[in-house]
């Protein structure tokens, strides 16, 4: 099973992407299946893609910093692990302040 950077990973993640329509809303919802609960939506295609991105990106990496194991998507592993993210800075350090 191979490793993938990041990048990689998430492109396989979309590979796997559901957009609907909803009427109702009149707006276009988009899941990943492959990461429970990773849903969001959009005015149109391309905005629900684009959010879908930042959602499956913060999926991932809230996951691993609290130290769970990512799915292998598509036959694909991510090749980050948990405790390189531990020298990230987060978002209270003064860096983002």
């Amino acid at each position: 099973m191979p490793d993938v950077s990041f990048a990689s990973y998430v492109k396989e993640i979309l590979k796997t992407a559901e957009y609907l329509r909803d009427p109702e809303l009149d707006c276009v919802v988009a899941i990943a299946p492959v990461l429970p609960g990773c849903l969001t939506q959009g005015d149109n295609f391309e905005d629900a893609r684009d959010n879908l991105i930042a959602a499956i990106e913060l999926w991932i990496m809230a996951g691993l910093r609290q130290g769970e194991e990512m799915p292998v998507v598509n036959g694909f592993r991510l090749a980050m692990a948990a405790q390189q993210l531990e020298n990230l800075p987060s978002a209270s350090d003064p860096v983002y302040a």
